[in-house]
């Protein structure tokens, strides 16, 4: 049986796993019980009553949350040399176009977010196989292909977030940091989940939202009430 740290312990004797909380309270017990030495981010997991297998039934969608994430976001903007300009001024950390096709095709992966434009999917297409698996495809409906370069830059900068169900049905996503006041936490949470209820599939039935839980990078989950959502 392995043995629980101290601040496992701790963890554990703050958190009812019978208690449905209100997300206000959830936000303020995440808080409470992590004790990590680095600002660990604040996920927000969502259960779905959706078969993610059917495609009338996929949910992804973006969310500009209200506070950001509180993490640097490191772009890279693949297009042609018009562009540069406008995606460096508007704060990407990486501009340019084949030099980075090939570094991508050599392995580099060190960005987070791919924001690139129409004309050159056809050579970043080729790099579906090293994109796809972690996320990384720029996608038309998450706005990360478009002429507006400079605009797509700063949303994502500002703590625009792109989020699809799993197979299991379920989101998660990264909403904030532990360093984040609780009424931010709600904010952002609030926001992400007014989002997801937007999206529901005509074809979903029964209860759309089955469960959430809120929890840091070393925290356990704390479950909160959908009916008491916005206490």
């Amino acid at each position: 049986m392995t043995k629980l740290t101290k601040n496992q312990k701790f963890a554990l004797e703050k958190l009812d796993k019978n208690k449905l909380y209100t997300l206000k309270e959830a936000s303020s017990l995440v808080k409470e019980m992590t004790k990590t030495k680095f600002d660990a981010s604040i996920d927000l997991d969502v259960r779905l009553g959706i078969d993610p297998r059917k495609s009338n039934q996929m949910v992804r969608g973006v969310v500009s949350l209200p506070h950001g994430t509180g993490k640097e976001t490191r772009v890279l903007v693949l297009c042609t040399p018009d562009k540069a300009a406008e995606a460096t001024e508007a704060g990407a950390d990486f501009v340019g176009l084949d030099e980075y096709v090939e570094k991508i095709k050599g392995g580099w992966t060190d960005m987070d977010v791919i924001i690139t434009m129409p004309s050159v999917m056809g050579k970043v297409g080729q790099l579906g196989r090293i994109l796809g698996p972690r996320g990384l495809m720029p996608n038309p409906k998450s706005g990360t292909v478009t002429m507006e370069i400079g605009k797509a830059v700063k949303e994502v900068k500002q703590g625009k977030i792109d989020f699809k169900v799993d197979k299991s049905g379920i989101i998660h996503a990264s909403i904030g940091k532990v360093s984040f006041e609780p009424q931010k936490i709600v904010d952002n949470a609030k926001e992400f989940i007014s989002i997801v209820n937007k999206l529901k599939p005509a074809a979903a039935k029964g209860t759309y939202i089955r469960s959430m839980f809120l929890s840091s990078t070393m925290s356990p989950g704390v479950r909160i009430d959908p009916k008491g959502f916005d206490e």
